[in-house]
């Protein structure tokens, strides 16, 4: 594929979790979360975007939160569980994503806040429709996630590069 030719992440944050008495890395979703998590894979469905990567945080809430949307899916990405999205902020967020090979086209980062919300404002130097005021109006609740464009390479993503193009939260 061309550099020139658009490229879209999808930002997405875990679904609600559960409180029990683990590690935070180990909470699991909570009832909500798992119907949250199916309804934003069939939202993720909708938006029509063919993924061909997810990366994937290790902690169980993003990884039980992936498993439940990505059954929605059309076609299944490849995926990458990887630790370095968990308690990250948003720079180191896109050091991990200046790393994806430029055969991908269009992947999905399955997240946490604020590292999530963070690295969508600071990617969307611009915006369509009301989707920067949906977002700054709802903020970033779990299940939620932002659709942005870009153009170039992935070792090129860096702040104010993309185009909000989409938002969606549960709430919705």
């Amino acid at each position: 594929m061309s550099v020139a030719e658009p490229r879209r992440i999808v930002l997405f944050r875990h679904a609600k979790a559960d409180w029990p008495e683990v590690s935070d890395h180990e909470r699991p979703l909570a009832e909500r979360g798992r119907k949250d998590a199916a309804v934003a894979g069939r939202k993720l469905a909708d938006t029509g975007i063919p993924f061909d990567l997810a990366l994937c945080s290790t902690a169980t809430r993003t990884r039980e939160t992936w498993k439940l949307a990505v059954h929605e899916l059309p076609h299944r990405p490849k995926t990458v569980y990887e630790e370095r999205l968990y308690e990250v902020s948003p720079g180191e967020l896109i050091a991990v994503l200046n790393e994806t090979p430029d055969d991908v086209q269009n992947a999905l980062l399955i997240g946490h806040n604020p590292g999530v919300q963070g690295l969508a404002d600071i990617l969307a130097g611009q915006s369509e429709g009301d989707a920067q005021e949906r977002m700054g109006r709802l903020g970033f609740p779990a299940a939620a996630f932002a659709v942005l464009s870009f153009t170039g390479s992935w070792k090129a993503l860096e702040p104010g590069v993309a185009t909000l193009l989409d938002y969606w939260a549960p709430s919705e």
